[in-house]
């Protein structure tokens, strides 16, 4: 078997699909964006073709190895981005392959499914008592929210107030024991964040997410120290050398490796292995569409480590075009009590809907992060 040819395409809401055909008939599909660049990740995409065409598509490890090394720079959000689609595509023809799902070729699964939460409140949060509620009616027992809006490396008593309040209100209507994690979305710098960190602690969280930015690795010791809450990171992180990094440092506690951005199974795989080896707990980042889920799906069921799954069904980002759009098989993807099961197909466990990915690439999407400003007018953090 052989590939033949690799595909590219643009989908609303904000996301990159690549599709890889073989002279056997069998195609893989891969999530390769990152938000915002997704123009650079599917020309980087087209680029890395050149090592593709031609090649035997089950020799994964040899091609994943190939497209890493075989650059002299390496790494970064682009580049691993990249790799992340097409090393998704490949697993997803090798599963088809052998007519299995591709976590039966990873060592089999050592659960049957996993916990999922549900994203509320949206950038600028609010309503998230009654959102909260919404969600729990539903059978989720745990969600995630951003903690505040712009933040600046020293502000207000009032603003701080007001993440208590949002949390709280939770609190009070989901009960004792419904999870909460609370993003703090990189836009919290270390002064406050020990701050919000201690004062969250009354509220059980299940974690804070991205307290500081992973560029000051060396501060989540400093702020674990300030409070009894499990400390979870690592969407901006590309390869198992930052990793190496961030479990050396210490003070955290779940590690959120995106596979639509650190390098795809392959690179995931192992990075999830070196965290159970410092007793940390992983919890992969997807605020993504059908195959990027499935990709972290097949993930969760090899790795013992693993403990709940981001996804973004009704996540504020999904506007034009949602998750399931691109699943022909949605009743795989179906949440039962708050848990999805693992994939039960072959490959990765989607069936794209090509016929939306062609038209929507006819029209394709520029979705940017928004610029957020300070009163000042100094950027803020987004």
């Amino acid at each position: 078997m052989k590939i033949t040819k690799v595909n590219t395409y643009h989908v609303r809401p904000r996301w990159g699909f690549v599709e890889i055909e073989t002279d056997a008939g069998i195609t893989g599909w891969g999530e390769a964006v990152l938000e915002g660049h997704c123009d650079a990740v599917l020309a980087c995409v087209n680029e890395m073709s050149t090592y593709l065409i031609g090649n035997d598509p089950n020799r994964i490890e040899d091609i994943s190895a190939t497209i890493y090394r075989a650059g002299f720079y390496r790494g970064g959000g682009v580049l691993m981005s990249a790799i992340a689609g097409i090393d998704q595509a490949l697993w997803d023809i090798k599963g088809k392959f052998y007519g299995a799902p591709a976590y039966e070729l990873m060592g089999g699964k050592c659960r049957d499914n996993i916990k999922v939460y549900s994203w509320i409140g949206g950038d600028r949060p609010a309503d998230t008592g009654a959102m909260a509620k919404e969600r729990k009616d539903a059978g989720f027992t745990a969600i995630k929210m951003n903690a505040t809006e712009e933040l600046q490396m020293i502000d207000t008593y009032d603003k701080v107030d007001a993440v208590l309040e949002r949390v709280a209100a939770i609190r009070e209507t989901c009960g004792k024991y419904f999870g909460i994690a609370i993003d703090f979305h990189g836009r919290v710098h270390k002064p406050m964040a020990k701050i919000l960190a201690k004062k969250l602690e009354e509220f059980d969280p299940m974690f804070i997410e991205e307290p500081v930015l992973c560029e000051n690795m060396e501060v989540f010791k400093e702020i674990a120290a300030c409070c009894n809450i499990p400390i979870a990171t690592g969407e901006r992180l590309f390869t198992k050398y930052d990793f190496k990094r961030l479990l050396q440092a210490g003070g955290v506690d779940i590690i959120q490796p995106d596979l639509s951005h650190a390098g795809g199974l392959t690179e995931v795989k192992k990075i999830a292995s070196m965290a159970e080896a410092y007793d940390v707990a992983v919890a992969p980042h997807c605020p993504l569409g059908p195959i990027a889920l499935s990709a972290c799906l097949n993930l969760d069921a090899t790795c013992y480590n693993a403990v709940i799954q981001e996804q973004s069904i009704g996540i504020h980002y999904n506007v034009g075009k949602s998750v399931l759009d691109y699943a022909l098989n949605k009743e795989d993807f179906e949440f039962v009590d708050g848990r999805v099961q693992m994939p039960r197909i072959p490959g990765l466990g989607v069936e794209v809907n090509k016929e939306l990915v062609l038209e929507e690439n006819k029209t394709p999407h520029q979705w940017k992060n928004p610029v957020w400003r300070h009163g000042d007018g100094s950027v803020a953090e987004w």
